[in-house]
């Protein structure tokens, strides 16, 4: 009967230990995955927090562009063409900077220089090559100044900066000769900011407005040139008859009076030398 209790005694106690190491290994698993949880979280939060910032910096960099255009082409109406290219200046909300006229023995060509907000160049591109049978030649450069502009808006802050600290100093200065040092330093500043200014404000209107060169031109007939020609020297002979006829007339007093003179003076110098 002892022994068989003992027997009891043991099996509970050795049922007891197992229950007990079963118990801690699933406590120790279930610690585990919590901190693989815990770590997968927080690497899913630092993941989130750098592709945020990444695409929070790539949002703040706009790319700046400078794009320009030359097009060269061959018109039948010039006036007519030259028109339907200010509707589409005037319709893209730019500007024609420039405008000039040339005529040679054979061809008689227009020059436009447009400006044009950089957004519509492709638009006003189109527009001009809908119009038009084919470019003799077109030419497009896009010029990335995104370096320089950064670069540009990073020393202007730090001067802009530095005056504030000079305006701080020359408040706290008490003699004359520290603030004439201050004021000096200042004035040398100023023109730096201003001249750094100038250059973002020129890189900025050049990436706003793009800047397309025109340049279209018609032939004319060689004869019909010769002959306008040959009816321009012809009225111009003509104008200078005019001009000689009424430059005599204005001077015939002295037409008459000089061989009048010579003649009378040849007989007195006849007269003398017979005597």
């Amino acid at each position: 009967m002892k022994n068989l209790a003992s027997f009891f005694l043991l099996g509970f106690l050795l049922l007891s230990c197992k229950n007990s190491d079963s118990n801690s290994l699933e406590l120790s698993a279930l610690s585990d995955s919590k901190m693989n949880l815990g770590n997968s979280i927080q690497n899913k939060k630092a993941f989130s927090a750098n592709e945020t910032s990444q695409n929070s910096d790539s949002k703040k960099i706009s790319r700046k562009l400078i794009k320009n255009g030359n097009v060269v082409f061959e018109t039948s109406d010039l006036e007519k063409t030259k028109l339907n290219i200010e509707n589409l200046v005037q319709k893209y909300e730019g500007y024609i900077s420039s405008d000039s006229k040339n005529e040679y023995d054979n061809k008689v060509n227009y020059y436009l220089s447009i400006r044009i907000p950089a957004q519509y160049f492709d638009s006003i591109l189109k527009g001009i090559s809908n119009q038009i049978s084919k470019f003799d030649s077109k030419e497009i450069s896009i010029s990335d100044v995104t370096e320089e502009f950064l670069d540009i808006e990073s020393r202007l802050k730090n001067k802009k900066e530095l005056e504030k600290r000079y305006l701080e100093i020359l408040q706290q200065s008490k003699t004359v000769e520290d603030i004439l040092n201050v004021e000096r330093e200042l004035g040398k500043l100023r023109e730096e900011i201003e001249a750094t200014e100038g250059r973002l404000n020129y890189l900025s209107n050049q990436v706003s407005f793009s800047i397309l060169s025109v340049s279209f031109y018609k032939k004319v007939n060689n004869e019909t040139s010769f002959s306008g020609k040959l009816g321009e020297s012809f009225k111009n002979g003509f104008e200078n008859l005019k001009s000689f006829l009424l430059f005599m007339l204005s001077v015939w007093p002295f037409v008459i009076i000089i061989p009048i003179s010579y003649l009378l003076f040849k007989k007195w110098r006849h007269r003398n030398l017979t005597k």
